[in-house]
């Protein structure tokens, strides 16, 4: 198991950057207050770790937050990801110019490419190669790809993914994805962790709960890190912001780990990455 240490605790990408494995995901969170008191919130309470992207639509607002917490924007670490319709060599250089103005930022921590677009992902990824070797993106990753996405691109790729940011909750574990980054020295990330709100309807989840004196996402969030995936709760409240990171004072045990993975069903709550039309 990696060292876990504390909210502001990191796992090490395969060059070296120190990535934090907890952070606040912003995905709905709207534009212009509510974003911006999140974010403020989030790291005020000692999260540094903040992910948004271009199609959320609240870029502006995360670096507002950013700027007006009590926290340096060195010590932040701020993700973004290019959408499909900017994908390809020259628009994909274009998006990530517009994102860091949105933002108010002149570099990223971590660039992914949002989805998985066959060829034009290729181009993609040429493109955030330059951008990471023009030292504009401290790492460059994917999301929502599946190892056969992942090997194609190794194909053409110079610098191998750091990050694969994927649907990952108890019905998803996809467990032999998650070696094959592993095996490759992809960090592995969790979106959607709460599965939408249904662990919470989980009577096994229910029941570790009460064991460990903690709440069910709670349970679920120290699964995720356990596991060695980085994950990103998302949520716009205060309450829910600081209770989602309160994890680090209890520890599952080997058995309960376990227990958490048969529940796996092979069950989406978002889109299938094998077959979007988006």
């Amino acid at each position: 198991m990696k060292s876990i240490t504390d909210l502001q605790g990191t796992f090490e990408l395969h060059n070296g950057v120190q990535m934090p494995y907890f952070g606040l995901g912003v995905y709905l969170s709207k534009d212009g207050n509510e974003v911006v008191s999140a974010v403020k919130e989030a790291l005020n309470h000692g999260y540094r770790h903040i992910d948004t992207a271009a199609i959320y639509d609240n870029e502006k607002g995360v670096g507002i937050g950013i700027k007006k917490s009590n926290v340096d924007r060195k010590d932040v670490f701020v993700v973004s990801k290019v959408w499909n319709s900017d994908q390809g060599y020259d628009s994909t250089l274009n998006a990530f110019d517009d994102t860091l103005e949105r933002l108010g930022l002149d570099y990223l921590d971590l660039y992914l490419i949002h989805w998985p677009k066959g060829e034009k992902s290729k181009d993609t990824w040429k493109a955030m190669e330059r951008l990471y070797e023009e030292k504009r993106i401290r790492a460059i990753g994917v999301s929502n790809f599946m190892q056969h996405h992942l090997e194609d691109l190794l194909t053409v790729a110079k610098i191998v993914p750091m990050v694969n940011q994927m649907e990952f909750h108890p019905y998803l574990v996809q467990q032999d994805l998650i070696d094959f980054c592993n095996d490759n020295g992809i960090q592995y990330e969790a979106w959607s962790p709460m599965m939408q709100g249904i662990i919470f309807d989980i009577p096994e989840l229910k029941n570790l709960a009460g064991k460990y004196d903690k709440t069910v996402a709670q349970i679920v969030l120290r699964w995720d890190i356990q596991k060695g995936v980085i994950t990103i709760p998302k949520s716009s409240k205060k309450e829910r912001i600081i209770s989602n990171a309160n994890i680090f004072d209890f520890e599952l045990n080997e058995a309960d780990v376990k227990l958490l993975d048969r529940l796996n069903r092979g069950q989406r709550f978002g889109p299938d990455p094998n077959n979007f039309d988006f």
